[in-house]
């Protein structure tokens, strides 16, 4: 049994060698698993910061009728909504759902 774990090991060690190429690129992927999640936050645009990148804070939402609550720091996160060649135009104030790719932060919210 150990024998084949080790095939098994050093297949998956050549495979993932000759995805990287040769200038040593890291392969990035996103797996969940039966049960498992992605990361997940309701955020608030405060600014436009370049391009179809902003300034989001994430939120709390609480009960029907009351305003979402800002919870911890400003960070940046891509609308993939729009253009990755030309200025944002999306409103401050707008809510989304942003997700973590990879080292990312995206969401999407047509304007």
């Amino acid at each position: 049994m150990g024998n084949g774990a080790n095939i098994t090991n050093s297949q998956q060690l050549l495979e993932r060698l000759a995805r990287e190429g040769s200038e040593g690129t890291q392969e990035v992927s996103v797996v969940t698993s039966p049960g498992a999640r992605a990361a997940a936050w309701a955020i608030k645009v405060k600014s436009n910061s370049s391009y179809n990148v902003y300034n989001v804070v994430a939120v709390m939402i609480g009960d029907a009728g009351s305003l979402p609550v800002e919870i911890g720091q400003q960070t940046q996160a891509v609308n993939l909504a729009e253009s990755f060649l030309q200025q944002g135009t999306l409103a401050a104030g707008t809510y989304a759902v942003m997700f973590r790719v990879g080292d990312k932060n995206v969401f999407y919210a047509p304007v």
